[in-house]
């Protein structure tokens, strides 16, 4: 139970904008509880606030090999790869699993993006049009209209 309020209180400082409350939080969990999927996804969160990009990376990866069929595993992790500008690498993880997880919006904005930054606009519209069919499509179009990863879009974006 301590564990619980230790990673409920973890999402609370992070929640308040303080990660380093919420890196303390999470240092008091018990070992054995370290590696639960909750506990890492909150300290992905930690980390990329942080902008640890490293270490986002390893503990994306942990998440996927602990919840495969979990898709926010992959999503950090290609995120954390595209931080630290191995953006190819990152295009490439999602689309190992893409098929997967057919209908998270989230999977295809972000290779959308990915493909956008390796100068693949066509696949890239491709994306972004799947992720506005699978998700909210006024939100996501004010969210593209707003990414720099998609700035090279963004005079296309109605027509996508």
């Amino acid at each position: 139970m301590a564990d619980l309020h230790r990673l409920n209180a973890a999402e609370g400082w992070l929640g308040l904008g303080d990660w380093q409350s919420a890196d303390g939080e999470l240092e008091e969990i018990t070992p054995e509880m370290r590696a639960n999927q909750d506990v890492l996804e909150v300290r992905w969160q930690v980390h990329a606030v942080a902008k640890r990009w490293e270490a986002c990376v390893q503990i994306a990866t942990t998440l996927t090999e602990l919840a495969p069929d979990r898709p926010s595993g992959w999503i950090h992790r290609s995120f954390a790869l595209h931080e630290i500008k191995r953006t190819q690498e990152a295009l490439d993880n999602l689309l190992s699993v893409v098929a997967r997880f057919p209908k998270d919006p989230t999977m295809h904005y972000n290779l959308a993006c990915y493909e956008c930054q390796l100068g693949r606009l066509p696949e890239a519209k491709r994306w972004l049009a799947a992720a506005f069919e699978l998700g909210d499509p006024k939100r996501t179009k004010l969210m593209a209209l707003d990414d720099e990863d998609l700035r090279p879009l963004w005079d296309q974006i109605d027509a996508v």
